[in-house]
């Protein structure tokens, strides 16, 4: 049985600075489009929902805070049926808090911790950063994601952060009573000797983070839908 916490409540601000330089309607990135054509359309968002619940989970938390309202619109009704919501309240939190609020709701165990703007990851990771996390000696004691930089087990803690699989019983005592991002609190993690390891993507644009109106630009001009499996 497994779970898993999307997180979805940041400002997006550099990409709603970007679309207002160039005169595009302003919104919340996670509402853009993916795709768009008279037979498919799907949000940034809904993208990344479909990966995370093609993965192999049962059940799917998405936090968010800032723009709930907007969000939670462009989201069509299949999604919301299949997912949970979780909101920040105060909205202005950290992502470790973000990520906590996600957690403390979960039924299972282990967790797969993804974040909301990361749609170019296929389900076919997220099942081998599954795989990997059970193949470890001590899963209690392990956290697998995706690389950034070396694959397998690592001796450094660069380049950590999401998305990840691990148990919320080791991660949650780390994020409880903090309020910031996550690569402190991760690296604190390593150096308590927990195990980590790095999983090798299976498309290069996995590692592509959209952050700026020119991330999604490349993302629409370079995805190969071939590499991934939808629900509608």
């Amino acid at each position: 049985m497994f779970s898993a916490v999307v997180t979805g409540a940041g400002l997006s601000s550099r990409m709603r600075d970007d679309l207002k330089k160039s005169n595009l309607p302003i919104r919340n990135k996670l509402t853009l489009p993916l795709i768009e054509s008279k037979d498919n359309s799907k949000t940034i968002l809904e993208f990344t929902l479909d990966n995370v619940l093609n993965s192999g989970i049962d059940e799917c938390f998405l936090v968010l805070g800032h723009y709930k309202d907007e969000i939670m619109d462009s989201l069509d009704e299949y999604y919301l049926n299949k997912i949970k919501i979780v909101e920040n309240n105060p909205p202005d939190v950290g992502l470790s808090t973000s990520l906590h609020n996600g957690l403390k709701n979960l039924n299972n165990k282990f967790v797969l911790c993804v974040s909301a703007d990361q749609p170019t990851i296929s389900s076919t990771t997220y099942k081998n950063m599954i795989i990997a996390f059970f193949n470890c000696n001590n899963p209690d004691k392990t956290i697998s994601f995706l690389r950034r930089r070396k694959i397998g087990h690592l001796t450094s803690p660069l380049g950590l952060g999401m998305p990840f699989v691990t148990s919320k019983n080791l991660i949650i005592p780390y994020l409880k009573d903090r309020n910031s991002n996550l690569n402190p609190i991760l690296r604190k993690i390593f150096e308590d000797k927990v195990k980590f390891y790095a999983v090798k993507e299976q498309f290069e644009l996995e590692l592509v983070n959209i952050n700026h109106y020119t991330d999604l630009q490349f993302v629409i001009k370079n995805i190969d839908l071939n590499n991934y499996f939808f629900n509608l």
